[in-house]
């Protein structure tokens, strides 16, 4: 498979950029860049695997989550110039989807399909339950809320504190969790053994220059996707809101999906849920305020407001995710149970 997306990428980095310079059809293009960042991305997720090994499973799963999801980060930015706020807050939606029952139901659905039933740390999936439940039931569905009673300026003002408030406790969680609390709640099974046993693909020099230069030709892809968006959906008749829930998440957060499957394939379930959840939180805690931020230096500011379909999606995706993996064991039926929810909800976006 690595041979594959080396093909890919020594193919796909060369033709965006002929494509781009020659003006070829904005649909081929569109087709060439999403393949490209894929395979860029596979090898932002083994560079990040690699260094999973050496530094352990939590700094592993974020340092995945985050090279992960500044794929989708410099997409938005990118979105953001060009003016699709629409796109923007439904990629966020599809993240926030995607992670939840896209990534972690292939993850419990693969593992399961190999092993009767896998666990994780219960202590880290209480503690995510609290901060999903704050970040995406209470941060975002309060602007909804007094949005429809307050202006448009005192929306932003409130998506801004909003939005100041949420980086200040994801920094307060990763400091909770890396630091104060750091092997406080240790995982009762050994699982982590093989893994301090594995042998990390590349030297962590390596894998850290791969991630630069990974993360710079994916910036340079990016740029040109979003110019294809507009004429790509005219051709497939897909809205905005299709293709930013749907295609650049999936697109966006290719790296972490992989990394998350083979994870829970290899019985690392600490790693897989890690990733999974901890991109969710990144997302929600970290990527979309920012992303509100940046937003004030552009034409036109992002207020973090959604549309109903997409905030009644993410709060039960949430709530969802919580009911199957608050115990800490999972099985391949509630991998598939999350897989259903995610193809009604694709089914109902489309449909839009």
């Amino acid at each position: 498979m690595g041979k594959v997306f080396g093909i890919v990428v020594l193919m796909g980095v060369p033709l965006s950029i002929i494509g781009s310079l020659l003006h070829w059809s904005y649909v081929l293009m569109f087709i060439i860049y999403c393949i490209t960042i894929v395979g860029l991305a596979s090898y932002m997720g083994r560079a990040t695997e690699s260094l999973a090994i050496v530094a352990g499973p939590r700094i592993g799963g974020l340092l995945n989550a985050t090279f992960g999801n500044a794929v989708e980060l410099i997409i938005s930015i990118f979105a953001l110039k060009a003016g699709l706020i629409g796109v923007v807050l439904a990629s966020l939606t599809g993240s926030v989807l995607g992670n939840l029952l896209l990534v972690a139901g292939l993850s419990f659905f693969v593992g399961g399909l190999k092993y009767k039933q896998q666990t994780f740390n219960v202590f880290d999936a209480r503690h995510n339950s609290g901060l999903l439940i704050f970040a995406v039931v209470v941060a975002f569905v309060i602007p909804e809320v007094f949005a429809n009673t307050l202006s448009e300026e005192k929306t932003m003002t409130l998506s801004i504190g909003i939005s100041i408030i949420l980086i200040a406790l994801y920094l307060a969680a990763l400091f909770f969790k890396l630091v104060t609390h750091r092997g406080v709640y240790q995982h009762t099974e050994n699982e982590g053994d093989a893994h301090h046993e594995e042998e990390p693909e590349w030297s962590r020099g390596k894998a850290l220059l791969i991630l630069a230069l990974a993360t710079a030709a994916v910036a340079y892809v990016s740029e040109n996707l979003v110019h294809t968006f507009e004429s790509v959906g005219e051709s497939f008749g897909w809205t905005e809101l299709f293709i930013g829930v749907i295609i650049v998440a999936i697109v966006g957060n290719a790296a972490e999906h992989a990394s998350a499957i083979v994870m829970a394939y290899k019985n690392k379930m600490d790693i897989a849920v890690e990733i999974a959840v901890g991109s969710t939180l990144q997302i929600a805690m970290f990527v979309a305020p920012v992303l509100v931020i940046i937003s004030l230096f552009y034409e036109q500011s992002m207020a973090l407001v959604f549309t109903l379909p997409e905030l009644i999606s993410m709060v039960t995706a949430v709530f969802l995710t919580i009911a199957i993996s608050n115990d800490g064991e999972t099985n391949w039926f509630e991998g598939l149970t999350l897989l259903a929810a995610y193809l009604i909800m694709g089914i109902g976006f489309y449909l839009l």
